[in-house]
């Protein structure tokens, strides 16, 4: 069994609102390309094993892994779909390394909303259909119902949440890959159309099209390939409950769940202390609130206070969605964990830019499939 696994090629292309002039297989393409270019590694010869991760009901398309094989260099390879976020596909493909079987797995994810016509009505498939389909149950009030609770739960206030949304919108405009960089003011948040009271229009990220490809590897071929690697020192998941009628809604229980995992698998005791910034799930901007909390980076009910004060911006005492989040690139549907996980990955390697982190060792990604889902993951990486 391999031990150590690190991360040795990343590659990334779209993050924009609308790419009518390419298909998901060209923006596919785009990023495995430049993954296996920055791992230095060829995918017929070297690459072991390919993990996709999409939604059939979005692709339109069932058993999708029969139409990645030709964009990834996989024909005649190991391929498989993870009907689950992109940090499920991440988790999957670090297994596959642990195994001893494979020297070098590679994953992709993508998003191409901007094809899905009624994208709403797609998402509502996802809910109970005996219990809760048939009352059409909009997405985004699931969510305004989710948000309503967490704040009467913990205090939290609504300046605090719309705090979130002028955080990651400004943090994404000191990063080239993300669509919806803005400078917005809390009163511009606040007063933007309510969707779902309480929540508001500006809090909820808009989709965007993209596709992100990782190379992972052994210790042994890592060292031999990068003299940079990102090594995984921790994954977990889990699967809240999938009924609306049954789940604590004031709390992201499934990511208290997966960083426990994930934590005890890293031998971190103490979070607060040991991860040095963290990218999160924002899909809503009162998400980031509650799982940084789930998480343990925060005291619980303590994220909106924090956040109102600064300590989650980029010079703070715990960066939180330098890369502007899902707020600022966009949410990439399936693709967006793999997106945290990618910003995670560039800060190590000390290659973000404009907004580059100092004296950071341990970073933390989290995910959230989204409504009506209680299930998530997270991935600790260290350079």
């Amino acid at each position: 069994m391999n031990e150590r696994v690190a991360i040795v090629g990343v590659g990334w292309a779209g993050f924009r609102s609308v790419t009518p002039e390419v298909s998901y297989k060209e923006l596919m393409y785009a990023a495995a390309v430049r993954a296996y270019a920055d791992a230095g590694v060829d995918p017929l010869r070297d690459i072991d094993s390919f993990v996709t991760v999409a939604e059939d009901f979005h692709e339109g398309t069932s058993i999708f892994d029969e139409y990645t094989p030709d964009q990834l260099g996989a024909v005649l390879k190991p391929m498989h779909t993870i009907a689950g976020d992109g940090l499920h596909g991440l988790a999957a493909a670090y297994m596959l390394v642990r195994t001893g079987q494979f020297s070098i797995v590679a994953v992709e994810g993508h998003s191409k909303a901007s094809n899905i016509l009624t994208l709403p009505e797609i998402t509502a498939y996802a809910q109970d259909p005996v219990l809760n389909r048939p009352l059409r149950l909009n997405t985004h009030f699931i969510a305004g119902l989710e948000m309503n609770r967490y704040l009467y739960e913990t205090g939290t206030s609504l300046e605090q949440c719309a705090a979130v949304t002028v955080k990651n919108r400004r943090n994404a405009l000191d990063n080239p890959s993300a669509a919806y960089g803005a400078d917005l003011t809390l009163a511009e948040v606040l007063d933007s159309q309510f969707l779902a009271w309480p929540l508001s229009r500006h809090q909820v990220s808009e989709h965007a099209d993209g596709a992100i490809v990782m190379v992972l590897a052994t210790e042994e071929t890592a060292r031999r390939l990068t003299d940079y690697p990102v090594w995984i020192l921790g994954v977990g998941w889990c699967s809240d409950s999938p009924s609306l009628e049954n789940r604590d809604w004031g709390q992201a229980v499934y990511a208290r769940q997966a960083a426990g995992m994930a934590y005890r698998q890293a031998g971190i005791r103490s979070p607060q202390s040991a991860i040095d910034f963290a990218e999160v799930d924002d899909t809503y901007a009162y998400k980031e609130l509650q799982s940084l909390e789930a998480l343990g980076l925060v005291p619980a009910g303590s994220a909106g206070l924090l956040t109102e004060e600064g300590a989650t911006q980029p010079d703070g005492e715990l960066p939180v969605n330098v890369s502007g989040g899902s707020q600022g690139m966009g949410n990439l549907l399936d693709a967006t964990g793999l997106a945290r996980a990618l910003e995670v990955v560039v800060q190590l390697r000390g290659e973000a830019g404009p907004r580059q982190l100092k004296e950071i060792q341990i970073g933390l990604a989290q995910s959230w499939r989204g409504v009506p889902t209680a299930s998530g993951a997270v991935v600790i990486l260290s350079n």
